[in-house]
């Protein structure tokens, strides 16, 4: 019996031709059995008459399956195979934990510290294999990427693969996919996941000359449901259904962004991530369907409210990014960077990095990958080891008036506490300690990235003494 460990991927493969549209006149999909449980998994074309399904088992045992299709030849297939145990860096997919955090799914802790790189698997394979090898020395387990190529400033290049068939003028046919565009793609993918890197699918966006923004609903949604027939199957997929989706709804109303959400949920089954990301207009990450908050805003002191609004996590994946253009989104300083980082964090949300330093050839990471150029990644780093050092279930913002009154950003856990002081330079602080305990202080300085422990031991203290600088954090731990 062949073996699969848990949340690896099974794959079954039929091939057969039958007559008119592969991509849109057979039907096909399995059930997978495991004991009392069912589930149905929809089946895609993957070109040269080979047709296929793809299921990503949760439970290790015994499972059976049976194939249902409208073509004869595929219908009534069964087999089985044998979930074994996932090896030692397949932890799962993500889930929501704690309502403001996330863990995979075997209770391992995950923390994001993302990137983008829009269309970064649209450069060629060197250009590729070289954001790879960055990927590799970097902080980041997340990775914001678009499926459509990118026509946008710094963006002039056509892509190697494009998603469906073409005829000799360049028009699209968009009810033939290009099995050749998504098996590049979801190699992509799988090299993210064996890297440690969640792949955040965007899944629409408005930059685009070839049309695709252009699609109509019903061809959006025979897309959508491809691409998660496709690549659901993977564990280190989360679907963002757009990059600024608010500069569509000329094209796809409200309306139609509520029902992409909910086709995601009825697709799926593997219920991954889900979120949509804006320009101006704030979707209303409220609704049932939107698992977290994924948004663009430069002002991350909004990190508490957006919290409390939404009772979600809370990702600023777009803060602005580093870098030199002339456009104000992608000029602010690694430091700057940093310092918004660690607001959105000491405040119990989540951030991402991007980087827009100018090149003679348009190499800019936050398009088209490549390596880094800023001083940025470094320090998000050393903040991702302050972190997972810390509380496994995460931070809560400090609630008390003292926090906007005395202008720091605090998180706590118990009696763990994370206080960032940003541009404030105290020379002492007094406020948000705890009570009846004895605790230790270190003071970390965001940018040289050292901890420096304050001697002694502490308990009800009337003040901790501080160096008297910017971009100073503290972490106050309890002795054990």
């Amino acid at each position: 019996m062949k073996t699969i460990e848990q949340w690896g991927i099974f794959e079954i493969a039929l091939e057969g031709r039958p007559a008119g549209n592969p991509f849109t006149d057979v039907a096909l999909n399995a059930t997978f059995s495991y004991q009392h449980r069912q589930i149905q998994v929809d089946g895609f074309y993957d070109g040269g008459g080979v047709y296929k399904i793809r299921f990503m088992p949760d439970t290790q045992g015994e499972w059976r399956y049976v194939t249902h299709s409208n073509h004869g030849e595929f219908d009534a297939k069964q087999g089985e195979f044998l979930c074994v145990a996932p090896s030692a860096s397949n932890h799962g997919p993500v889930r929501i934990h704690n309502a403001y955090h996330f863990r995979y799914a075997d209770g391992t802790p995950y923390f994001p510290f993302g990137t983008t790189c829009y269309a970064w698997v649209h450069q060629g394979n060197a250009m590729e294999e070289q954001t790879l090898q960055t990927l590799k020395q970097t902080p980041f387990n997340k990775m914001r990427m678009c499926v459509f190529p990118k026509h946008y400033i710094y963006n002039a290049n056509e892509p190697v693969y494009y998603p469906f068939e073409r005829d000799d003028t360049g028009q699209s046919d968009f009810a033939r996919f290009n099995p050749e565009f998504f098996r590049h793609f979801e190699q992509r993918v799988e090299q993210l996941r064996d890297l440690g890197i969640e792949a955040d699918i965007i899944i629409f966006h408005p930059y685009d000359r070839w049309g695709y923004a252009e699609m109509t609903a019903e061809q959006d949604g025979r897309y959508l449901r491809y691409l998660v027939a496709r690549l659901a199957a993977y564990r280190n997929v989360w679907w963002s259904l757009a990059n600024e989706y608010d500069f569509l709804l000329e094209k796809k109303p409200l309306e139609q962004w509520d029902r992409f959400f909910q086709m995601l949920e009825t697709c799926d089954p593997y219920q991954h991530l889900r979120s949509i990301h804006q320009g101006s207009l704030l979707y209303d990450h409220t609704k049932p369907w939107v698992t977290h908050v994924c948004i663009q805003h430069a002002d991350v002191k909004r990190a508490k409210e957006w919290r409390t609004l939404y009772r979600k996590p809370v990702i600023n994946d777009e803060c602005q990014y580093e870098g030199n253009i002339p456009l104000p989104w992608g000029n602010i300083t690694a430091q700057e960077l940093v310092h918004r980082f660690w607001i959105m964090v000491a405040n119990g949300c989540y951030a991402g990095h991007g980087e827009t330093y100018l090149h003679p050839e348009d190499l800019l990471w936050w398009s088209k990958g490549g390596i880094l150029r800023g001083e940025s990644w470094q320090r998000i780093a050393f903040l991702r080891q302050v972190i997972e050092s810390g509380p496994a279930d995460g931070l809560t913002p400090l609630e008390d008036e003292w926090v906007w009154l005395h202008s720091v950003t605090g998180g706590f856990n118990g009696n763990y506490r994370l206080m960032y002081f940003g541009e404030h330079q105290p020379a002492g602080w007094s406020w948000g300690l705890p009570k009846d305990v004895a605790y230790t202080v270190e003071v970390i300085d965001t940018w040289k990235m050292t901890i420096t422990p304050i001697d002694g031991i502490f308990k009800n203290a009337a003040e901790i003494p501080l160096p008297g600088k910017p971009y100073l954090a503290v972490r106050i731990r309890p002795v054990v």
